[in-house]
């Protein structure tokens, strides 16, 4: 039986959330699936991943095939990584001190270009808010400056009718 870490789709029609399994490869996409090692929410910015990642490492040395998809997930959260240096400590190339300390390094490396991201999203959405902000006060004085032009040209209209009258009244009597 070959095994796949795949993704099996939950959600409603337009907001999907995946689950990352492992699955009999013959099983259906939403079918039955061996064990749920994650979860994964393509929707929030950045996406959100939720891995367990020893239970996948183990899945890889069990000989579960990862599809694109998943590859790039277990990749993203590092299991890849680990599943290597796991191979390099089984081989003698390295301790597991050191693959782990490895491995540490890497998840902070990732953590702080995580959270860059974020707080860059965050930056440019208040500066996104303060422009629309400014552009709606400029048309708002624009609108504001307009109804009092406005209102000087009704109160000017009729004093300049009352003189056209008076005028046209001295012109009849003349």
């Amino acid at each position: 039986m070959s095994v796949k870490i795949r993704l099996q789709r939950h959600g409603k029609k337009g907001k999907p959330f995946y689950w990352v399994v492992a699955a009999d490869a013959r099983s259906k996409r939403d079918g039955k699936y061996l064990e749920k090692i994650g979860t994964y929410n393509p929707t929030t910015n950045p996406a959100t991943v939720e891995i367990n990642v020893d239970l996948a490492v183990k899945w890889l040395f069990n000989g579960a095939q990862p599809t694109d998809t998943a590859r790039t997930l277990l990749s993203y959260k590092g299991v890849m990584l680990k599943h290597h240096l796991q191979g390099g400590v089984n081989k003698g190339a390295l301790t597991q001190e050191q693959a782990d300390a490895k491995f540490a390094a890497w998840l902070e490396e990732k953590a702080a270009k995580i959270n860059a991201k974020k707080d860059g999203l965050s930056s440019n959405k208040a500066a996104d808010k303060a422009a629309r902000l400014a552009a709606e006060k400029e048309v708002s004085t624009k609108r504001a400056a307009a109804a009092q032009e406005a209102k000087a040209a009704a109160e000017a209209a009729p004093a300049e009718a009352a003189e056209a009258t008076e005028e046209s009244n001295e012109e009849t009597q003349a």
